[in-house]
């Protein structure tokens, strides 16, 4: 049996609020460029009510040196002040592909020391050997995978959920 067969499907409307944090064992990686970004079987991920899933992975499993700070933050009410990061590799530039939480709010500080990418502003992320699709409005970073049902929250007319 491979991961993805050994996985459940999961409703997005099932997880809670707030949001949990799960590790997660299965290789995650990131591409960009045509390199390997990150790789990872030590990624935490964040569920919360009607959103894919975020992963987060250890800075130690990520290629830190394609990294460079970003302008701006925002707040989020659970985890606390992120902050971000544009990627460059090879004469290739992606605005704000990555986000961490420095100093995450205590409930979440496992949080600290990972980084979490967009999967459309990058290459390609993969779990468990599936592509993974990126959350749709361009502010959430869930990973659409084969194993979540939404209907998920990010497009145009869900603000309010």
């Amino acid at each position: 049996m491979t991961e993805r067969e050994a996985r459940t499907v999961e409703s997005v409307w099932d997880y809670p609020r707030p949001p949990v944090v799960v590790p997660d064992d299965r290789l995650v990686e990131v591409f960009f460029a045509g390199r390997q970004l990150a790789s990872s079987r030590r990624a935490l991920r964040v569920l919360e009510t009607s959103h894919p899933p975020v992963f987060y992975l250890p800075r130690a499993d990520v290629a830190v040196d394609l990294l460079r700070p970003a302008d701006g933050s925002t707040l989020c009410e659970w985890k606390g002040r992120a902050q971000y990061w544009d990627v460059e590799a090879d004469g290739r530039f992606s605005v704000r592909a990555a986000w961490s939480y420095p100093e995450p709010l205590p409930a979440y500080r496992e949080l600290r020391d990972h980084l979490a990418f967009y999967s459309g502003r990058v290459e390609r992320c993969t779990v468990a050997g599936e592509v993974v699709r990126p959350q749709e409005g361009g502010f959430y970073g869930g990973w659409v995978t084969e194993e979540i049902t939404g209907p998920f929250k990010g497009p145009a007319g869900t603000a309010g959920w």
